[in-house]
């Protein structure tokens, strides 16, 4: 029997689900903002291509969010470098063949740009709305994330911004952030506030050892999600209940759970081996933070391939069974259905 020739991932329709957006940014792009700015002296920041040198994927859960919380934000921290970035993501994605994608992030205040959150939101929402007259083929939507340290009151803010921007392109919430940090059972209200007003919701589950407790994963499977996000430490009691859920997305993503060492082994021991064959959850793989990890979309379906041997049919059917668990509505869903090989 000859051999099934190699698909061409790049060129092959692709669904993104779990991109942070910051996270997504290329380094390419923060040396650009970077460049502007130290040529203007408004930044005494190190060159990124320094601070992230280029071939270094190896962030752990220890150096992962001070890279934000030192770096990142402090060089995204105005509207000109918000847009400019923005664009620039949504441009990455579609030149690596992705036509459907849900960039999520938390609304944050530029206090030195006059730019509060809803001026944040609505920064974000202007520049993906740029970017797709510019690459048509990709459409966008926007999920907003409380973050794990977040108190109620801020928790209800998010919800707030989300349910104002709905008609702009704001399809979801999602809780995320340092999992060592907060206690999720605070968000049951606002995860109610949330699901009342329309909105999808998708969460951060057990992506680490701290946040897998039996207590929060039950209160987040309580909230009954639409989709889950890394999926890691997950005890097998809780693994039951996740695959009786006909239809729950499972967003899991091989080289950021590989290069952060957020599981143990490479790509061959990660769990996507063990859902991708399971009847009721729908899997799709997503990158993550690609600006940090280096692995695009189409390289994540590559290492699918090469590690877990699946054929082509296998691969395309997969890819376009990730049209159920997207956020947009049945318009979207038909456009997809046309487009996916």
């Amino acid at each position: 029997m000859a051999e099934e020739p190699d698909l061409d991932f790049k060129s092959m329709p692709k669904i993104e689900l779990h991109a942070h957006l910051t996270g997504s940014i290329s380094r390419k792009c923060l040396h650009e903002i970077w460049e502007v700015k130290r040529a203007a002296g408004e930044t005494d920041l190190e060159d990124p291509l320094i601070v992230m040198p280029p071939g270094r994927h190896d962030y752990d859960l220890k150096t992962f969010f001070p890279l934000f919380s030192t770096y990142i934000y402090n060089l995204v921290n105005d509207l000109k470098s918000l847009e400019y970035s923005t664009k620039s993501v949504v441009k990455n994605f579609a030149e690596d063949g992705v036509v459907y994608v849900e960039l999520r992030t938390t609304p944050r205040a530029m206090t030195v740009a006059g730019l509060d959150k809803s001026g944040y939101v609505e920064a974000v929402l202007r520049a993906i709305k740029a970017a797709q007259l510019e690459a048509p083929s990709l459409h966008a939507r926007l999920i907003l994330s409380i973050d794990r340290r977040n108190s109620i009151e801020e928790a209800h803010g998010v919800i707030a911004l989300a349910k104002g921007f709905q008609e702009q392109g704001v399809v979801a919430i999602d809780i995320c952030g340092d999992p060592t940090k907060g206690d999720v059972s605070l968000f049951t209200p606002a995860i109610e506030e949330a699901k009342a007003a329309g909105l999808k919701v998708t969460i951060h589950f057990a992506e680490a050892e701290a946040s897998a407790s039996e207590a929060e994963l039950n209160t987040i499977l309580s909230w009954l999600p639409d989709r889950l996000g890394h999926v890691i430490h997950v005890p097998e009691d809780i693994k039951r209940q996740i695959a009786a859920r006909t239809g729950i997305g499972l967003e899991l993503c091989l080289s950021c759970n590989v290069h952060a060492k957020m599981i143990v082994g490479s790509f061959e021991a990660h769990h996507f081996g063990e859902w991708w064959r399971v009847d009721g959850p729908v899997v799709v793989p997503c990158t993550d933070d690609v600006g940090v990890f280096g692995s695009p979309l189409s390289n994540e379906w590559r290492l699918i391939q090469e590690h877990f041997k699946l054929q082509r049919a296998e691969i395309l059917g997969l890819a376009r069974k990730g049209i159920d668990v997207i956020f947009a509505g049945d318009d979207e869903k038909s456009r997809l259905i046309g487009l996916m090989w």
